[in-house]
């Protein structure tokens, strides 16, 4: 049971960022509005209330959203060198094909495609969006064994990346706090953070990821110790990925410190269920929806 729901990013103009994931992903806008100023609350960012938005489906019609808030540019800012969920990594079924269309789209390639040595199982690329946004797009090689089958060109979002500056402290909260089964550490030659940080080509940086019913969907990242907090405005959310949206089959279980206390809401994310925000170790945003 894969528990990814949504992944909130920050954008300066939501309706030129939809219509981009619509041209370009396949995807279309299922809801759209202001942040009611409970649910900014809830995020612990009360200056996003009022601020359009608009939620995404896949071509599939799979019931994992993106969502894009708007929210001011942060000059500061700098893609890929910050602690917080870091990208969005989304399945396709060629990645070959999908780079052939990103070669005329406003995403710019920061990673061709490029296989893994120890992970035979994915083929992926990554993409940079207008926004400062990365995209992992991933092609499965193998689906099953906690991978997705995809039912479009381009999917629906099945991992979040968090940049942690202690890989193994995040991975015991979302252990305790969530239940999620954190597996052993690896390392790989990562090319996005090299590049990033200006480190040698060959620069091996550790990763661990969490799975529920062996299905995967999170994955944390040990970062440099060049990497430094993230920018933004006072009570705003975060630029680039400020959220991540998980569905818990046990809302009741999970313990922690709730930003404010969970309460039913409606629409697409939370489709009439309870849920609430918890602010994993480094201050990322995660919310969490009665499944």
């Amino acid at each position: 049971m894969n528990l990814l729901r949504a992944a909130t990013l920050v954008t300066p103009n939501v309706g030129a960022t939809a219509q981009r994931y619509a041209q370009w992903l396949d995807y279309a806008v299922v809801e759209e509005g202001e942040v009611p100023a409970d649910v900014a609350a809830s995020w612990g960012a009360p200056a996003s209330a009022g601020r359009p938005y608009a939620v995404l489906q896949p071509a599939s019609g799979a019931d994992v959203f993106l969502r894009f808030v708007e929210g001011d540019p942060a000059p500061q800012y700098l893609p890929l060198r910050t602690y917080g969920w870091a990208a969005i990594e989304i399945c396709c079924q060629d990645v070959m094909a999908v780079n052939a269309r990103m070669q005329d789209a406003p995403f710019e390639i920061i990673g061709p495609p490029r296989r893994i040595d120890g992970l035979p199982t994915i083929h992926p690329m990554q993409v940079k969006g207008p926004d400062g946004e990365i995209v992992y797009l991933t092609e499965i090689i193998s689906p099953g064994n906690g991978l997705p089958h995809p039912g479009s060109l381009i999917d629906k979002l099945f991992i979040l990346v968090l940049a942690s500056d202690d890989m193994e402290a995040s991975g015991r909260w979302f252990a305790q706090t969530l239940g999620l089964d954190v597996g052993t550490p690896m390392t790989i030659v990562y090319h996005m953070i090299n590049d990033a940080f200006d480190l040698p080509k060959d620069s091996r940086h550790a990763l661990a990821t969490a799975t529920f019913e062996k299905d995967v969907f999170l994955e944390f990242d040990q970062y440099p110790e060049q990497a430094t907090a993230r920018p933004g405005h006072p009570g705003a959310l975060p630029p680039g990925v400020a959220i991540c949206t998980l569905k818990h089959p046990d809302f009741d279980s999970v313990t922690g410190d709730w930003i404010a206390p969970p309460t039913v809401r409606a629409g697409a994310v939370y489709g009439g269920k309870r849920a609430g925000v918890l602010r994993a170790p480094g201050g990322a945003l995660v919310e969490v929806v009665e499944a």
